[in-house]
């Protein structure tokens, strides 16, 4: 059996608002598969987003233990996270978080830059990637010049740049409106399909949950 490409155990988080305690997560158990894509499915203020930041080594002030590619993140440095995050994980936000000043190839190159990565090699993926998503004619082109959906494919192009064994999405087409949502969001799943990476995908719509691997719920803290 393949070794999950990430595994929650009895993850817990916690805030204190006007001296009263939160307990946004309670005990969430999950491991994803790789080649999986998951939908984390809950209304807005859940915990989703929480806890889509925990599995991406974002923040601190969990409990429990965080797996990644076999890797306890709980036992690893500031630094070995920053290599585990590079190495294994990819992110495409609800909104898009483009840089305004490069174009959209530029956009999906840079991250592999930081990755080290040869330019030509990085170039050639991110073309690879854009014309996937049907940008081949905005390559040039700058955020600003973009629609809102074509924005978020670049974004999408961006979160899967480096080959990551694991996608984390946060309301991927939460933005954009429902035509533009299903193409998006369907342009995504082919490309993780494709790439062979496993995804968690946080939604709050049942439509587009249902078009993926398998559902969970986020509800009171644990997941169903």
């Amino acid at each position: 059996m393949n070794r999950p490409v990430v595994e929650l155990k009895r993850l817990t988080r916690s805030f204190e608002q006007g001296g009263v305690r939160i307990d946004v997560l309670r005990g969430v158990d999950l491991a994803i598969r790789p080649g999986e894509i998951v939908a984390l499915l809950g209304p807005s203020g859940s915990g989703k987003s929480t806890l889509l930041q925990a599995v991406g080594l974002l923040e601190g002030g969990f409990g429990g233990e965080i797996v990644i590619a076999g890797h306890s993140a709980e036992k690893s440095d500031s630094r070995a996270r920053t290599v585990l995050r590079r190495e294994h994980l990819g992110f495409v936000y609800q909104f898009h978080h483009l840089l305004p000043d490069f174009d959209a190839r530029e956009n999906v190159v840079l991250p592999q830059l930081v990755a080290g990565r040869p330019r030509v090699e990085a170039e050639a993926r991110a073309e690879q990637l854009l014309v996937a998503l049907g940008l081949e004619h905005r390559l040039d082109h700058r955020p600003s010049q973009l629609s809102g959906g074509e924005q978020q494919r670049v974004a999408v192009a961006r979160g899967l740049a480096n080959k990551p064994d694991l996608v984390l999405a946060d309301e991927p087409t939460g933005n954009l409106d429902e035509a533009t949502s299903d193409k998006v969001l369907a342009q995504l799943l082919d490309l993780v399909r494709g790439e062979g990476s496993a995804a968690l995908i946080a939604t709050h719509n049942e439509r587009l949950a249902q078009k993926m691997d398998r559902i969970v719920r986020l509800h009171e803290g644990v997941l169903e």
